[in-house]
C-alpha cells in the first residue's frame, strides 16, 4: 500500500495515541518524517523516537510524553502544507501557533526546522504543521 501522505499520516497516528493514552507509536520511517520527529523532541513535545529497522523502509518508534498529572503535553496538530495544496512561507510569514507558545515545523534548504529556528537562521520553506 502506497501513501501519498506520510507526514499527515504520522501526525494522525500520534494525535489517535495521544487520545488512547498510550506510551509509544510507531509510524512509517522517512526522512522527512524523521526530521519532523527531532524537531518533537527538540522542542519537548515527545519524550524520545528511534528508528526500528524491518524488512521494508523501517519504523520510526516515538515515545509520546504527558504532564506530571497525565495531562497533555501536545493538545493540537494540524497539517498545514498538504500534496495537493504547499504552503510556502517567508521568514516574516511563518506562523506562530497560539502567540508563539506553540511551534510551526518548517521544512527548508537547511533540513527541517522550527518556526524559532528559521526565525534564527533566517529562511523560509514549507509550513508541514503546527503543533500547540
Amino acid at each position: 500500500m502506497s501513501l501519498s501522505d506520510p507526514i499527515a499520516d504520522m501526525l494522525t497516528r500520534v494525535r489517535n495515541a495521544l487520545a488512547a493514552r498510550h506510551d509509544v507509536v510507531n509510524i512509517r520511517a522517512s526522512k522527512v518524517c524523521q526530521g519532523v520527529c527531532e524537531v518533537l523532541k527538540d522542542e519537548g513535545y515527545i519524550l524520545d523516537f528511534k528508528r526500528v529497522e524491518d524488512n521494508k523502509q523501517g519504523l520510526l518508534r516515538i515515545y509520546l510524553k504527558y504532564g506530571p498529572r497525565g495531562e497533555d503535553v501536545v493538545t493540537e496538530v494540524t497539517r498545514a502544507s498538504r500534496p495537493g495544496r504547499r504552503v510556502y512561507s517567508g521568514v516574516d510569514g511563518i506562523p506562530r501557533p497560539m502567540g508563539g507558545l506553540g511551534i510551526a515545523i518548517v521544512s527548508t534548504s537547511k533540513g527541517v526546522l522550527s518556526d524559532r529556528k528559521c526565525r534564527e537562521l533566517k529562511v523560509g520553506g514549507e509550513v508541514l504543521c503546527t503543533v500547540c
